[in-house]
């Protein structure tokens, strides 16, 4: 078996969401750069984003967003100073202020953003706290006391800081960060260069199951990479798990391999690339059990009718339904 993370190359899009603050966190710490991650820990009326969203501060970065760009600047001044006096360091932002509306100042959301800085540097260990969880499928619990107590929790990994703090508050916010999802995919093809870096941007982690030599120069595309056959590549992909999987070989056989493995595992969105008269065809040639048990979680035709045609319209499509899938109530 061969299973490698793949290549970063020039056409490789960086990760997104909450994956890639937490990354950039996680390798801002090693490297030693001085920057704070701004936690929202509570919102007030209408906001760009909700309690416990993060973005990264560093000297000349930043990974995330907390507003459309109209807070940005004023968080960013407030994180410097956090750095500077290694210090945990609160922020209010209000935008609800009616005169502001009215004299043409108004930012355009009207509500309320509680931010908590934290100075990276004064978190030893956090980036392992992000690694475990990266690989695991469990949420990253951070709890944030107003006295300056920080405590994160992943996996079997934890974390204890006591930070100074610039005000002490009478308060601890408790947040959980759920894990990136993750998609395991049977088959490049023509979709694949749009796909999985999409994917990617919202912040999904990839494996991608593909051995034909054809395809392999789309491998660097993918966070992992399995050059088997469907049924050997879940065998050693065993201890992992997956939010969703798409078949998408463009080959009768492939796919049935990989439809036929998959029936066994416990996968809740299973996608199938190709019309209803593929998957009628597949499902003739397919063990009874096997349909059985495929049928509850069964997608076929994959990807939500977005018009189009091509491959980068159904790669969007598929993009768009796993995303909705994943944000399902």
């Amino acid at each position: 078996m061969t299973v490698m993370t793949a290549e970063a190359t020039a056409f490789r899009s960086p990760p997104g969401g909450m994956r890639a603050v937490l990354e950039a966190s996680a390798n801002a710490l090693r490297r030693g750069e001085p920057a704070a991650l701004a936690v929202v820990v509570a919102t007030e009326g209408s906001t760009y984003v909700r309690c416990g969203a993060m973005a990264l501060f560093g000297a000349d970065t930043q990974v995330g967003w907390l507003s459309g760009g109209c807070l940005e600047p004023e968080i960013e001044r407030w994180a410097q100073q956090a750095v500077l006096l290694s210090q945990l360091d609160w922020l209010d932002i209000d935008t609800r202020d009616d005169e502001d509306l009215l004299s043409g100042s108004a930012l355009g959301c009207r509500g309320r953003l509680h931010v908590a800085l934290l100075p990276l540097q004064s978190l030893p260990g956090w980036d392992g706290i992000v690694e475990a969880w990266l690989r695991d499928p469990s949420p990253l619990r951070l709890d944030i006391n107003g006295d300056g107590e920080v405590v994160a929790v992943a996996a079997a990994q934890e974390q204890r800081w006591k930070l100074a703090v610039a005000e002490t508050k009478a308060s601890v916010w408790q947040l959980d960060i759920a894990p990136p999802p993750t998609v395991l995919v049977f088959g490049a093809g023509p979709e694949t260069p749009t796909l999985l870096p999409l994917l990617r941007n919202l912040g999904w982690v990839t494996t991608l199951v593909e051995r034909r030599p054809r395809w392999r120069p789309l491998a660097a595309l993918a966070d992992v990479v399995v050059e088997q056959a469907p049924d050997a590549a879940l065998a050693q992909l065993s201890e992992s798990a997956f939010d969703a999987s798409l078949v998408m070989h463009h080959n009768f056989e492939l796919d049935r391999e990989a439809l036929a493995a998959l029936s066994w595992r416990d996968i809740g969105f299973i996608g199938l690339l190709g019309p209803t008269r593929r998957r009628d065809d597949l499902f003739r040639v397919l063990a009874p059990d096997v349909r059985d048990a495929l049928s509850p979680c069964l997608h076929a035709p994959v990807g939500l009718d977005l018009g189009g045609h091509g491959p980068e319209a159904i790669a969007l499509s598929i993009a768009a339904q796993l995303h909705a899938y994943r944000h399902s109530p």
